[in-house]
């Protein structure tokens, strides 16, 4: 049986260990200040860095998706020792990262590559990811680690907590959200990701009153707790993500949870401050 190697791009925000531990291929997206471009690597700039530069800026940085050639060089050396590929990566309607793979795979098309619009952004993508990569490693074909990510992703809930607006609707990201602009300085929202862009959940007046919100709706949404998969993520708001994975620790005893950074290109849409809590039954 061939192998099947896994692509996925930065706005995943896999922990670097679980990238390293499974072997998956992570192309990076740009991050661009008005001075200087910074691959999304955690090299060329780290997510605390990021932050710090993002905070300090007057014009928010743009980003910008790989380009085909990025994914070429990719696809073509990991061809040399896998029979095919599974490259799979963030929402269409959030970035053209998708339609760059799809040139890259048109360009190679004698070869077996599958691009996926996973219609998703940030750890629910990373989940997919890392599903299909203990797949790959455990010897299944092509076909059923696209049918497990698939049956997976109908499971993913992720709900986002700003500290503010300001970046998602500098950055044009509010997408579903757009009702939200006019009353931005009164509310504190809750957002989740609905077709494959950013839409609003719940509207709270207070970020203390939103993530008792969001436990709140995880109580109603959670059917099994021992089969409950949870991430805790922050956008440099350690503080923040370690109360609440305390919180959800003690409200439902996970059977498993995991902390993780929101990235450069995530974060520059969130801004910093936020928290996000990604979670699915098993």
């Amino acid at each position: 049986m061939s192998k099947v190697a896994i692509v996925t791009d930065s706005t995943a925000d896999i922990p670097k260990d679980l990238v390293e531990r499974y072997g998956i291929k992570v192309i990076p997206l740009y991050v661009n200040f008005e001075d200087r471009s910074y691959l999304d690597d955690r090299v060329d700039i780290t997510s605390k860095q990021f932050y710090e530069r993002l905070r300090s800026v007057k014009k928010q940085p743009t980003t910008s998706q790989p380009t085909p050639q990025d994914f070429i060089k990719a696809y073509s050396e990991l061809l040399k020792e896998n029979g095919s590929i599974i490259s799979i990566h963030i929402s269409k309607k959030m970035s053209g990262t998708y339609s760059s793979a799809e040139m890259a795979r048109k360009e190679l098309s004698d070869s077996d590559i599958e691009v996926i619009n996973s219609e998703l952004v940030h750890i629910p993508l990373g989940i997919l990811v890392i599903k299909a990569a203990e797949l790959a490693r455990d010897g299944k074909s092509k076909e059923e680690i696209l049918d497990a990510i698939n049956k997976l992703k109908q499971k993913i809930t992720v709900l986002f907590i700003p500290s503010t607006l300001k970046y998602l609707i500098m950055g044009g990201r509010i997408g579903r959200a757009k009702g939200l602009i006019a009353s931005v300085l009164e509310i504190r929202p809750i957002l989740t990701l609905c077709m494959g862009e950013v839409s609003q959940f719940k509207t709270t007046r207070r970020f203390s009153q939103a993530k008792n919100e969001l436990i709140n709706s995880m109580k109603s949404m959670v059917k099994d707790t021992n089969k409950l998969m949870v991430t805790i993520s922050d956008s440099d708001a350690k503080a923040e993500g370690d109360e609440m994975a305390e919180r959800i620790k003690e409200t439902f005893n996970p059977k498993q949870s995991m902390r993780a950074e929101i990235g450069a290109v995530v974060g520059n849409n969130l801004g910093p401050g936020g928290v996000a809590v990604t979670f699915y039954e098993q």
